[in-house]
């Protein structure tokens, strides 16, 4: 253990706006190296517990391009797994954010290349309990910070209806693998709409889970109060069945408190009826963002459910515009603080925390930091400024009206048993081509989350339901549900499946 000096001390001193001479300095110093220290030199000896890696695998490989036609796998791999059980059958990918141990880990940026994790986290634990055959690493955007699939060091992900339009992130390669029909499911992981953007630009079903849900032990995280995981299917028959294996308490995560998996499946009745749908009118007409005949496509998706049981009613929410605004305060510098400044993991919570993780990624941040992408140099650059200049007061602000916010849709959610409005305003986006100016590549990567944003703020259940096509191109409807109810949701998404004459299933696969 390296030992205190006292240059370092004055560097501190000064930090913290502390007057001190240096002889006082001296004492501060003495006292620290034959006593606190001494803590630390001790901690530094002991082993700390690990997550349990039960099955085997193999070390896997990174494809080629004819091996991975739209870019979409980061990496592959052959994981034993129990021989019979719920996912019996099932090939899974795993957002590449998500700890497998022996198996790379780069989280879409140079700056974790090279990291392998040593531990499994514990949805992977639970996928292979359950029979569930994990195939890989799902290419994820760079540090997950961005709606389109670009910005990934791996190069951009190709939607699998068009490849020259983007298939939307940041859970990118995850929504990819299941639409082209190379995985039956996926893990995505969702902050501002990031299993929902892919699921909608890629046609798929994909749940963001009430906040707490599931656990997020062992995944890198952005910032604790909006991390969620979920699962991602091309049927919401797989989309529940996956959530009952992964959801439910793991005693590692604190966030999870009276939030029990349950048997989701067995709500799939094919039926509305009895349900109170309301359809949100703020979530349609973003001027200078929404596609008229994305919001008309939806709208009529939605009225559609009166003619199989469901009252279907407009509701206003005016709040709901003002959520993407709370939530940039609040991701900018939760983001900047938590996954930067504090190398992901951050402090004050009783979580499992990734030790080793935070070794390899805060040497990636000092030697590669320029490797970042655009969208995450943005919310360093404006979160920390603001940090600096407002000392956290507009974070805290905006976590104090996140309680509002979310009052405003439980208001709402006395009366209706859903919420329906359009997932994203647009379709799909061209991916760029050749240079891409700081303004355009901003836009494209976060222009789409208005609508999503909102959920990850308040952690009510949200889902991605395809409800169309327009050019080619998927259109998705989003149902959102009260906090712990996802087997409502889930059974609003099956009967609408069921009901619809859309083939939303069928894919074309890139060249």
């Amino acid at each position: 253990m390296k030992k205190v000096d006292l240059e370092s001390l004055k560097k501190v001193s000064s930090q913290y706006h502390l007057t001190m001479d240096e002889d006082e300095l001296t004492g501060f110093k003495d006292l620290i190296n034959s006593g606190i220290l001494k803590s630390y030199e001790r901690v530094d000896q002991m082993i700390e517990p690990e997550l349990p890696v039960k099955y085997a695998r193999t070390p896997g490989f990174r494809p080629t391009e004819e091996e991975n036609p739209l870019n979409a796998w980061y990496w592959k791999t052959e994981v034993d797994h129990a021989k019979t059980g719920k996912l019996a059958g099932k090939t899974i990918a795993l957002k590449d954010n998500i700890s497998l141990a022996g198996v790379p880990m780069m989280n879409g940026t140079k700056v974790l290349e090279g990291f392998v994790p040593q531990i499994d986290a514990t949805i992977v634990t639970r996928i292979l309990d359950e029979a569930g055959e994990i195939k890989g690493k799902a290419v994820c955007e760079s540090l997950c910070l961005a709606g389109s699939s670009f910005t990934s060091d791996t190069g951009a992900v190709l939607n699998p209806h068009n490849p020259a339009y983007s298939a939307g992130g940041s859970s990118s390669g995850s929504a990819a693998l299941v639409a082209s029909g190379a995985v039956d499911m996926a893990i995505g992981c969702d902050q501002a709409g990031s299993i929902r953007i892919p699921s909608s630009f890629c046609g798929i079903y994909g749940l963001k889970p009430t906040w707490g849900l599931v656990p997020y032990t062992g995944i890198f995280p952005i910032e604790l109060t909006i991390d969620h995981a979920g699962p991602m299917a091309r049927t919401v028959e797989d989309v529940a069945l996956l959530l009952e294996v992964i959801a439910g308490p793991d005693g590692l995560d604190p966030r999870q408190k009276g939030l029990p998996s349950k048997p989701y499946s067995e709500f799939l009745t094919g039926e509305t009826n009895g349900l109170n749908i309301g359809i949100v009118e703020e979530g349609f007409g973003w001027e200078g963002l929404s596609e008229p005949e994305v919001d008309a496509m939806v709208r009529k998706a939605a009225e559609s459910f009166s003619e199989y049981g469901a009252l279907v009613k407009s509701v206003s929410i005016p709040m709901h515009r003002d959520g993407v605004h709370i939530w940039n305060v609040l991701g900018s510098e939760g983001a900047t603080v938590q996954m930067v400044r504090e190398n992901s993991h951050g402090l004050n919570w009783k979580g499992y925390y990734q030790t080793q993780l935070i070794d390899v990624y805060s040497k990636g941040l000092q030697t590669r930091a320029d490797d970042l992408s655009l969208t995450t140099k943005l919310v360093i650059l404006a979160g920390q400024y603001m940090q600096d200049t407002y000392n956290g007061r507009y974070y805290a602000k905006a976590q104090n009206l996140t309680r509002q916010l979310t009052q405003s849709y439980d208001a709402a959610f006395k009366e209706y048993d859903v919420l329906v409005m359009p997932t994203l305003p647009i379709k799909a986006t061209k991916l760029p081509t050749g240079d891409i100016d700081l303004d355009e590549y901003v836009a494209r990567s976060l222009e789409m989350i208005p609508n999503t944003s909102v959920f990850d703020l308040t952690g009510h259940p949200a889902m991605n339901v395809p409800c169309g096509m327009i050019d080619g191109l998927p259109v998705g409807m989003m149902l959102i549900g009260r906090h712990g109810e996802e087997e409502t949701v889930l059974r609003a998404a099956h009967a609408f499946e069921k009901m619809s004459q859309i083939n939303v299933g069928t894919v074309v696969t890139a060249k």
